[in-house]
């Protein structure tokens, strides 16, 4: 694992021995997302659930995001958040949390955060993309125009609009899915 593009293009990050706890976002997944996106993430404060290695968080870092927030409750995830950024000397641009994804993102609720992008990576056996799609429509975590990557298993199907996140863009790659949503202020749908 490499990081694709940007100050430390072709740095290699450290990864889990085994793939059944963390399973890493190819290189070639990242770059497409990215692509997607445009390549810069100037200035942008970056939320990574389910961070993993961190790969998604420090590859928008390498270009050029001024801060991450990496959630995930895992020991092995956090030695391998910590030791990639310590490689990459970018440890004063992150804050880890370990807590579950729901309770993070109330917690950075509370704390009326904001972000430009937001990476989510659950364990596919969870089928959480709708949950995640709910929770941060109703925290408005996201800022204006702000866009949601979420990678889920083919096999779960999200709806194309949750609240005020609607999706832009979709991508398969095997059995994996990269649905990617923009948010848009204004006034929810009613309840149905």
């Amino acid at each position: 694992m490499r990081i694709v593009a940007g100050t430390a293009r072709g740095r290699v990050l450290a990864a889990p021995e085994r793939d059944e706890v963390i399973r890493p976002t190819a290189d070639r997944v990242r770059e497409t997302i990215f692509n997607v996106l445009g390549q810069t993430c100037d200035g942008y404060n970056v939320l990574d659930l389910y961070a993993g290695t961190g790969a998604l968080a420090f590859e928008a870092l390498s270009r050029g995001a001024s801060r991450a927030v990496l959630v995930d409750t895992g020991r092995e995830a956090h030695h391998l958040i910590r030791k990639n950024a310590e490689a990459l000397d970018m440890s004063q641009q992150l804050e880890l949390i370990k807590e579950p994804a729901a309770r993070a993102l109330q917690t950075l609720a509370r704390r009326r955060e904001r972000f430009e992008l937001v990476f989510s990576d659950p364990p596919y056996k969870q089928e959480a993309g709708l949950e995640v799609l709910t929770a941060l429509d109703e925290h408005e975590l996201l800022s204006e125009g702000g866009v949601l990557v979420l990678e889920h298993a083919k096999q779960e199907a999200l709806p194309e609009k949750v609240g005020r996140l609607t999706r832009i863009d979709e991508r398969a790659f095997g059995g994996t899915v990269v649905s990617m949503y923009r948010f848009h202020f204004g006034e929810p749908p009613p309840a149905s």
